[in-house]
């Protein structure tokens, strides 16, 4: 019979054979039931270069015609100008030509504005629509380098040194910008008052006639005076439009500032400017008159990124 010595020694090698699985099944276990990572979804694409926009959207779209410019356009439908050149791939310094059907809201969502614009025949279209008998004009060559333009903050503080530089406007119809006069040296006339990265003054010395209301078909203020009296303008900038195809504002000048401020004044007898004109504040750039309305008269409209402001809260206290 075998002793309690002898029997321990013959189960030990058993014993420990019995650990050795057990501990490599632990292993194997912790291995096996890991459990795997899954890796973040990818997020939504989004449409190319789509950029919430600053102003109402008017939906539908417009014929550009002679003589517009992407500004013009912007201010007679109530939006952003860059929000119009995003939304039809337009860039800057926004060349547009008569007959190019402009969308007045963003693409469809997956298409860039960039396909959007690609559908339209310029250069065609740019030619068709020249009065019968006059010789075709032809959109500029595409190989023609392009000017850079000018920074209009520069101008737009009071003092800005006197400059014959062109700020490229360009204008439908127009294949060349029109020769400038040098810009005026500022003239100080009244006070001034600094507002949104802007300094400005009167345009004009009358009396207000009539104040702002949002709701207006021609949200401004109306200034009153005589036939030929001074229309100044009210900050430093370069004028973006200068002619009469807004339909209630006669003889119009608008000036662009910055990036986010444009002045209007309409009505004028005669305008004293021409796009791309750089203009100092205080500087004369129409003489006043009642085209468009029945009295001499000033219509005045400041507009932030597109919508109209009271520019009582803007002008220095009269």
């Amino acid at each position: 019979m075998l002793s309690g010595m002898n029997r321990m020694a013959l189960l030990m090698p058993a014993v420990l054979a019995a650990l050795a699985l057990a501990g490599c099944g632990s292993m194997r276990s912790a291995v096996v039931f890991e459990p795997a990572s899954t890796p973040a979804p990818a997020p939504a694409p989004s449409a190319a270069g789509a950029m919430p926009a600053r102003t109402p959207i008017p939906g539908g779209s417009y014929v550009v015609v002679h003589g517009d410019t992407l500004y013009s356009i912007a201010f007679r439908s109530g939006v952003d100008f860059r929000d119009l050149a995003q939304w039809n791939g337009v860039d800057a310094p926004y060349t547009i030509w008569p007959g190019q059907t402009l969308k007045l809201s963003p693409p469809a969502h997956g298409a860039s504005p960039a396909t959007a614009a690609a559908t339209v025949p310029a250069a065609p279209v740019f030619q068709t629509v020249e009065p019968a008998g006059a010789a075709p004009s032809s959109p500029p060559p595409a190989a023609a380098p392009t000017p850079p333009v000018k920074s209009v903050a520069a101008a737009a503080g009071a003092g800005a040194a006197a400059t014959s530089a062109v700020t490229k406007v360009p204008v439908a119809g127009e294949s060349t910008p029109p020769r400038l006069p040098p810009a005026a040296p500022p003239v100080v006339v009244g006070a001034s008052h600094a507002a949104g990265g802007v300094t400005w003054r009167w345009p004009a010395s009358g009396s207000v006639i009539k104040r702002f209301n949002a709701g207006d078909a021609i949200p401004g203020i109306e200034i009153a005076g005589r036939a030929g009296d001074a229309v100044r303008a009210a900050a430093g900038g370069v004028v973006v439009y200068s002619g009469n195809g807004l339909v209630g504002y006669g003889e119009l000048v608008i000036i662009k500032h910055n990036d986010s401020f444009l002045s209007a004044y309409g009505h004028n007898r005669k305008r004293l400017v021409k796009e791309g004109q750089q203009v100092s504040s205080g500087q004369q750039i129409a003489e006043m008159g009642s085209t468009g309305t029945t009295r001499d008269e000033l219509q005045f409209q400041i507009r932030k990124d597109g919508s109209p402001v009271d520019p009582l809260k803007y002008l220095p206290a009269q």
